[in-house]
């Protein structure tokens, strides 16, 4: 129904008017939307505040919402959220800034929040260099883990290690590189969407590693159990994040300083901005300033 159509979550702006029941929020005040703009409110997920896994949630884009429209993103003059899933921008952070957030940093936020990973002194990887995987590198350095960037290429290893501020890269077909490293990592971040064997990435994890699954691949994934046994390890998954988790990932964004690294284009690049993006030349975000673009 919707597969011709492209929008946009990932939002940010100023509120325009208030419903009569809505508290905490006023005309003016800058807040963000992300990927949901719904969801049944009384599922277990729900009542949990991990509203993101519940079966009727509502994406903010290519989806219907609840009066039987499509949702249709953030490319327009104005969207209508229920306050449930909007949150407040911190003064500390720029609108353009906060867009990428909404849904590549609490991507990243989630999982090391849930899986009791945020603690200082531990050893992390990001496989997959992209939108959400720089931010992986920056939440979890400003956590205090030592980061390790795995790419199936040398190409992004000055940006890793010079701008993004990782500790070490290795390739994945540096079979040397690969074995020094085994054994060395207590959590991999995978962010690579496409198809890939994942025995390489389970070596490099200690006892009781964990495996976490961030890409969506729509063909299935291989491993040999015994490489899971022998370390009891684990291969588990993680979806986007909570309005609770993003509200607290946005405050430590604020308080360490942690931006995203973006380009800011107007309405009338978004063709050359897909033409890029297909050519792998964005890093790591394109933010499209919807007010400043003419839309007539």
């Amino acid at each position: 129904m919707f597969g011709s159509s492209v929008c946009s979550h990932e939002v940010v702006g100023e509120v325009l008017e208030v419903g009569s029941e809505v508290t905490g929020l006023r005309v003016g005040d800058r807040v963000g939307v992300g990927v949901l703009v719904g969801c049944c409110r009384n599922c277990t997920p729900c009542k949990s505040d991990i509203e993101q896994y519940c079966s009727k949630k509502i994406w903010s884009y290519n989806d219907v919402y609840t009066d039987g429209k499509p949702t249709q993103g953030g490319f327009a003059g104005e969207m209508v959220v229920a306050q449930k899933f909007l949150v407040k921008i911190p003064d500390g952070i720029s609108s353009e800034q906060a867009a990428p957030l909404l849904c590549a940093g609490v991507t990243v936020y989630s999982p090391l929040n849930h899986f009791g990973l945020k603690q200082s002194g531990l050893r992390g990887g990001i496989l997959g260099l992209g939108g959400v995987g720089h931010m992986g590198v920056k939440i979890a350095k400003a956590m205090g883990h030592h980061m390790t960037v795995i790419s199936s290429s040398d190409r992004k290893r000055e940006e890793a290690l010079d701008h993004l501020g990782a500790d070490a890269y290795l390739v994945s077909s540096d079979e040397t590189g690969m074995k020094e490293a085994a054994d060395s990592l207590d959590y991999i971040i995978d962010t690579v969407p496409v198809f890939h064997p994942l025995e390489p990435y389970l070596s490099l994890l200690k006892l009781d590693g964990k495996l976490i699954l961030l890409g969506v691949i729509n063909t299935p994934l291989q491993f040999l159990t015994p490489v899971v046994m022998g370390g009891r390890k684990a291969i588990t998954g993680s979806f986007i994040g909570s309005i609770k988790e993003t509200k607290e990932m946005l405050d430590f964004c604020e308080e360490k300083g942690i931006t995203s690294q973006i380009e800011v284009i107007k309405m009338d690049y978004i063709n050359a901005a897909f033409e890029r993006l297909e050519k792998n030349d964005v890093r790591y975000r394109f933010v499209v300033d919807v007010a400043g673009s003419k839309l007539d």
